[in-house]
């Protein structure tokens, strides 16, 4: 059995490699303490959107994939998943990085 890093630690953890390489990170919503699912929404200097989540692979590891990008035609597209997604799932942690280098920075979080 995997023993998982409690939720609130990892997320403090990625706000606080984000600040510390100059981003911005916040919780947009906080959700179960030790168990919460967490999706990451980011962003390059306020734009290009993109959303994250953990998903399983094939070799029995979760890593963070994007599921969603910024569409031009459809603004609030993003923020009409996330907010379904948080009725669905009370447990569910949304954290914000607006950060340069976006997609380099998810990719190196533990999985």
């Amino acid at each position: 059995m995997v023993t998982r890093l409690p939720t609130h630690l990892e997320a403090g953890g990625i706000l606080r490699r984000a600040q510390a390489e100059g981003g911005f990170a916040t919780v947009l919503s906080r959700g179960e303490r030790d168990a919460g699912t967490i999706l990451i929404l980011t962003m390059e200097r306020g734009g290009n959107a993109r959303l994250w989540e953990r998903m399983p692979q094939l070799d029995g590891g979760r890593s963070f994939q994007a599921i969603m990008d910024e569409d031009a035609e459809k603004p609030n597209k993003i923020q009409e998943y996330v907010t379904r997604r948080a009725a669905q799932d009370a447990d569910c942690w949304i954290i914000e990085l607006d950060i340069d280098g976006a997609d380099r920075f998810v990719a190196s979080l533990p999985g």
